[in-house]
Order: structure tokens, then C-alpha cells, then sequence
């Protein structure tokens, strides 16, 4: 049941990228239409079923613990995994495993929304006896996603994160399913990264993609912000 899945949402990146416009405040706080980002993730994933969230933070940690002491989500527990200095996306998810109960559990990037049907997500990594899934969205271009290719049967054949010249419309929509055994998969170091030092060597392991179509945007550059801002009000 999706209620015994617990999420981990990947938060604590400094966004230089977007420094701009966040100023010293964490990427996933920043407001779009009145909102906090990270609030209208955690309220997707309420809607799907999900009730157990952990939060991945780093720079400016306390900033996001004082926010969510003062505005709790109603229905949902809100657990911290804290890296003291920064340990890539890799290195975050390997810390946060002994807070994770459930035997396979979700991660998201917390500068990326991803509308996505959860029950079927996870009936397709079920289906697949996947050990890792990930969701796949369509671009014209993989300029700034890096290019993923799959077979007939969904296994993941190639993945390559980012300034990677392909034809292939396939992109990181930045939702994965863990199973916990691929902690033992994982580099033997504290600081790493999934899209470079994880997600290529699974190819091959288990490794699916799921292919999805609904809204997908990423908040990590200003014009991608502003083109959140404008979904968001409209919604």
C-alpha cells in the first residue's frame, strides 16, 4: 500500500543556480503563487497516499526544521536526515537509510515537481521486479537532462546525466523507487552522486524506466522558475 511506502525528498543543495531569486533561502522554500515549492510537493504526495516523509536537508538545515516545526502537515510525519557537510545526492540517500522502514521507498529532488499516477508507478516496479525504477519524461531536447535509453522490455540500456549529445528524448524526471537492497550497490564512500556515480553503474541491475506524460518542471534555473510560477497560478 502506498501508505507503507515512505519518501525521501532530496533538499539540501545550496542552488547557487538560483541564488538570484532564493537568496539565502534553501531552493524547495522558495514561494511560487504564495506557496512554499516544497509544500506543494509534499501535498501531491499526501493527495497519492503517501504518509511518511523524509526530509534530506543540508544547507541552511535549520531553516526548514524551524518551517515545519511551525506549519505542520496535517496527516503526515516529517522526519530529518541532516548532512552536516555536503554529500551529493548519492551520499544523502545512503545516510538517510536508517530512517527508512519500508522495504522499497520513493525519492524525489525537492527543486523538481513530477505529476505522476503513484499507483501505477509502483505497480509497474512490482510488475517489473524492479530494483530500481525511475520515471522518464519527454523532451525535445536532453541538453540540460542528460539522455536515458531503455529496451522493448523498459530495462534501462544507457543512462547519461547531463551535456551529453543525443538524439534519445528520454530525461531524468527526478522520481525514483529504491528497492533497500541497492544500498549494498552503492560506491563505498559518504559522497557520491546518483546520476553520475550510481544510476550507470545499475544499468543492467534491475535498473527500469517508466514513462510518464503529465507536468513536469524543475525550479533549478530562474526561467525555469518563472515558468513554474506560471503553472502554479493557473492550477
Amino acid at each position: 500500500m502506498i501508505e507503507n511506502i515512505d519518501v525521501l525528498i532530496l533538499c539540501g543543495g545550496e542552488g547557487r543556480r538560483l541564488r538570484q531569486i532564493s537568496g539565502r533561502v534553501p531552493k524547495p522554500m522558495v514561494r511560487i503563487g504564495g506557496r512554499v515549492f516544497l509544500d506543494i510537493i509534499i501535498d501531491d504526495l499526501q493527495r497519492s497516499g503517501f504518509k511518511r516523509i523524509i526530509l534530506g536537508i543540508g544547507y541552511r538545515a535549520r531553516f526548514i526544521r524551524k518551517y515545519y516545526s511551525e506549519h505542520k502537515a496535517p496527516g503526515a510525519e516529517i522526519i530529518f536526515s541532516e548532512e552536516k557537510k555536503p554529500l551529493g545526492t548519492g551520499g544523502a540517500v545512503k545516510k538517510a537509510k536508517t530512517l527508512i522502514k519500508s522495504e522499497s521507498f520513493l525519492v524525489l529532488n525537492g527543486d523538481t515537481f513530477s505529476k505522476f499516477r503513484a499507483d501505477r508507478f509502483i505497480k509497474f516496479y512490482q510488475q517489473k521486479k524492479a530494483k530500481l525504477l525511475i520515471l522518464l519524461r519527454k523532451t525535445k531536447t536532453n541538453k540540460d537532462y542528460g539522455a536515458i535509453t531503455i529496451d522493448r522490455k523498459s530495462k534501462i540500456t544507457s543512462f547519461s546525466e547531463k551535456n551529453v549529445s543525443s538524439r534519445v528524448n528520454f530525461v531524468n524526471g527526478g522520481v525514483y523507487l529504491f528497492s533497500k537492497t541497492v544500498f549494498s550497490e552503492m560506491p563505498h564512500k559518504a559522497k557520491f552522486s546518483l546520476e553520475y556515480d550510481f544510476f550507470p553503474r545499475m544499468v543492467g541491475k534491475g535498473f527500469y524506466g517508466y514513462k510518464e506524460s503529465g507536468f513536469f518542471i524543475d525550479i533549478g534555473i530562474p526561467e525555469r522558475y518563472f515558468n513554474a510560477k506560471k503553472y502554479f497560478l493557473k492550477a
